[in-house]
């Protein structure tokens, strides 16, 4: 029957996990051929597991979507371009597998849970002096918490608003982190500032005002890598930031900043 290893059957457990109830029931009939019955998902589950061959038969299930590989291997630390195909995703998780590495297991979720919905961090951003997440975690859940984490400590220096300036310093930067700063305001001035492996960038764009005025809107791209010495840990290792004043924005009205980095582009922020 099934030949997977201990490590093949940890992954597609978690890859299960991801699933909707219908297509793991789809997916159970189909490797079952119908000979048996499940009373319930976590017998459909064993019961896929145990029908399965090997780990590349399971990836490549018609129900075991594109989408399924490319969120379980983010939970694992491995960063894939957003326009991979199924195969390639295959072929990495299949290799991830093949060296051994133990799946991110999250034992405490019952197993009638779906897992898809993201998962709380260890910790509040505020509430630590860096940007805290679980392994297992979801990318726009880290986006999010890492913007309100960053931009409450930036702020917070800023005099004019009246907050307790909260503890900035190098501790949040690698030594080699890099700022790149392109500003427009009639002219364009390109400035840089120096100071792993990325794995996460997050990409945010915003409004910059002094006090009540509006100033112009801005893109800000950050790049973070885990600490060699704390799995939990994120520290940044560059910053891409572009700056529009008003005048070169058009006026004073002007639509919801966006980002408008393309997928190429931020691929090669990674190089």
């Amino acid at each position: 029957m099934s030949r997977l290893t201990k490590t093949e059957r940890l992954g597609c457990r978690e890859i299960l996990k991801l699933m909707s109830k219908d297509d793991i029931l789809s997916l159970f009939h189909t490797v079952t051929n119908k000979m048996i019955a499940a009373e319930n998902i976590k017998e459909a589950r064993k019961a896929i597991l145990s029908f399965t061959k090997n780990a590349e038969e399971f990836l490549k299930r018609k129900k075991v979507h594109r989408d399924l590989i490319f969120k379980y291997l983010a939970m694992q630390g491995v960063a894939m371009p957003s326009n991979s195909e199924k195969l390639e995703l295959v072929k990495k998780t299949l290799e991830l597998w093949s060296c051994g590495k133990k799946a991110v297991v999250d034992e405490s979720l019952p197993e009638e849970t779906n897992a898809s919905r993201p998962r709380g961090p260890t910790e509040t951003p505020s509430g630590s002096t860096d940007m805290k997440t679980e392994v297992g975690f979801d990318p726009l859940l880290l986006g999010h918490q890492f913007c309100q984490w960053f931009f409450q400590l930036l702020n917070s220096q800023n005099p004019t608003l009246g907050q307790q300036p909260q503890d900035w310093g190098p501790q949040h930067f690698w030594p080699n982190a890099k700022l790149s700063l392109l500003y427009r305001s009639g002219s364009e001035q390109l400035d840089e500032l120096l100071g792993a492996e990325l794995l996460v960038l997050v990409g945010v764009a915003g409004t910059i005002h002094r006090g009540t005025i509006w100033l112009g809107i801005f893109e800000q791209i950050f790049g973070l890598i885990r600490s060699p010495l704390e799995a939990n840990s994120w520290k940044i290792k560059f910053i891409n930031l572009k700056i529009r004043g008003q005048d070169a924005v058009g006026g004073t009205e002007v639509a919801a900043p966006a980002l408008t980095y393309t997928a190429k582009e931020l691929q090669f922020l990674c190089s």
